[in-house]
């Protein structure tokens, strides 16, 4: 049975849940629009994005196993993700629809057994569904666009979000009989190449110009929110961090701010770049071991 989703990642189908998550961030990076100008990156970084979702929730996961490519027609899931992503169809809905039996994770009602008879209840019309957002908005918070149930909308996004958070849409989800229910999503934070989480705080890799690192000098750095100036101190090694207080992400249970943590990557020259009298004295002088 095809399993073309674990293709997309690039791991095996046995591939653990912490190699999965590794894989994704590997190639979120490598294919993030911001970084990668080259003709289908954005297309592939949304493929990369939609298989994750699958396989990194285990009731998907579970039944992608089960089912293969046969859910996407016998596809292959790069062909099946590029035959919607230039029409109308809206593939994260599409998906949405397939691995929730065609109605969102919480059904329509019925019947139920009870007090010897049959009782009819109400409808259920609340949506679960999963939408994936820019490492950004999740640290800093804004709109986001999410298209639900054939319609689009922005919804606001508080500042440090995690994975795996759900949010509660009021008056978003089915309509019936003049009453409406709500949607529940569950959040997904996109990879950002230049920032890692950890916990409230941040860690970022900066360059450092080899004057810099041995003389001491300010160097200009671009962050999430603005771009500032760091002082870099004589002698500084490659790997060391520096602390920029309440530059991380929200706690949302006590309102404080993580720390951005800035680690220095000492950029060398190149020999030949550098001046034929200062190669020599270099040559001459320093040490070799």
């Amino acid at each position: 049975m095809a399993k073309s989703l674990y293709d997309t990642l690039e791991v095996s189908e046995s591939a653990t849940e912490a190699e999965i998550k590794k894989a994704y961030r590997k190639l979120a990076r490598q294919y993030h629009p911001d970084v990668n100008k080259d003709k289908g990156a954005e297309d592939k970084f949304k493929e990369i994005n939609s298989a994750y979702e699958i396989l990194s929730d285990k009731t998907k996961k579970a039944q992608y196993d089960a089912q293969g490519d046969s859910m996407f027609g016998g596809q292959n899931f790069h062909d099946f993700s590029r035959s919607h992503a230039g029409g109308n169809a809206d593939l994260d809905e599409i998906l949405r629809s397939m691995f929730s039996g065609g109605g969102g994770f919480s059904g329509f009602g019925g019947s139920s057994f009870g007090g010897g008879g049959f009782a009819q209840q109400q409808p259920n019309l609340d949506i679960e569904t999963s939408v994936t957002i820019p490492f950004n908005v999740s640290i800093l918070g804004g709109s986001h666009s999410v298209s639900v149930n054939g319609e689009r909308f922005d919804i606001k996004i508080p500042a440090g979000v995690n994975s795996g958070e759900k949010m509660r849409v009021k008056g978003k989800g089915h309509a019936q009989g003049g009453r409406a229910g709500d949607l529940f999503l569950k959040i997904n934070v996109a990879a950002n190449p230049e920032y890692i989480r950890d916990g409230d705080d941040l860690i970022k890799t900066f360059d450092v110009p080899l004057y810099a690192a041995l003389f001491g000098e300010k160097v200009t750095i671009q962050t999430l929110e603005k771009e500032i100036k760091l002082k870099i101190p004589q002698n500084t090694k490659n790997g060391q961090r520096f602390r920029v207080k309440e530059m991380g992400a929200m706690n949302r249970k006590t309102k404080e701010r993580g720390n951005l943590y800035l680690e220095a990557n000492i950029v060398l020259p190149k020999v030949e770049d550098l001046d034929e009298k200062l190669v020599e004295l270099m040559q001459e002088k320093l040490p070799k071991e």
